[in-house]
């Protein structure tokens, strides 16, 4: 059993990875927002975010990976945006991560970082979509799930081979050695 100082010493180095993870989440969505990239399609975005949330999820516990999505969530909204941004941003990260921390844990092992992003991509836009339908009052907003998900799939695939760089990178580093699972 981890005595007293391990326990505050572990507390500590999680709390400063995830303001480290947040700090890098806002800055690759702050970077995102600079490259011209015109994708016509209405919630479409590269989400170069969920580099720091897969990373994340893989060192540290899933109520961890909450928490940056939320800091990630409400930073970039107060940068960016709107109350109805906002809204679109947390339904679709929530519902993200979600599905992204079932399945780390379901299927760790199994599924690759790539296939673990897809299905994040993919969920963040269906909950944006979920959450435009509620804004609006309407199902219609649909319409646009077979263009979301071809470009969930897209960028799922991104930012899952730059999570599988990064945290090979990472687990290298004396800060991660702690946190890294069997």
């Amino acid at each position: 059993m981890p005595s007293s100082d391990e326990e505050t010493s572990l507390v500590l180095k999680r709390t400063v990875v995830i303001a480290i993870f947040a700090a890098v989440a806002v800055v690759l969505s702050i970077a995102e927002s600079m490259i011209p990239i015109n994708i016509q399609i209405p919630g479409a975005k590269l989400g170069l975010a969920n580099i720091m949330i897969l990373a994340c999820l893989y060192f540290l516990r899933a109520r961890d990976a909450l928490m940056l999505v939320v800091l990630k969530t409400l930073l970039t909204a107060f940068i960016f945006g709107t109350f109805s941004s906002l809204l679109f941003s947390l339904f679709g990260s929530l519902f993200s991560f979600a599905v992204m921390a079932l399945l780390m844990k379901l299927g760790r092992r199994r599924l690759s970082l790539i296939g673990i992003s897809i299905a994040g991509g993919i969920a963040h836009n269906i909950g944006q979509l979920a959450a435009a339908s509620i804004v609006f009052s309407t199902l219609n907003i649909f319409y646009y799930l077979p263009a979301l998900l071809i470009s969930g799939i897209a960028t799922g695939i991104l930012v899952g081979i730059a999570a599988k760089y990064l945290i090979p990178s990472l687990s290298r580093l004396a800060l991660f050695d702690s946190f890294l699972k069997d």
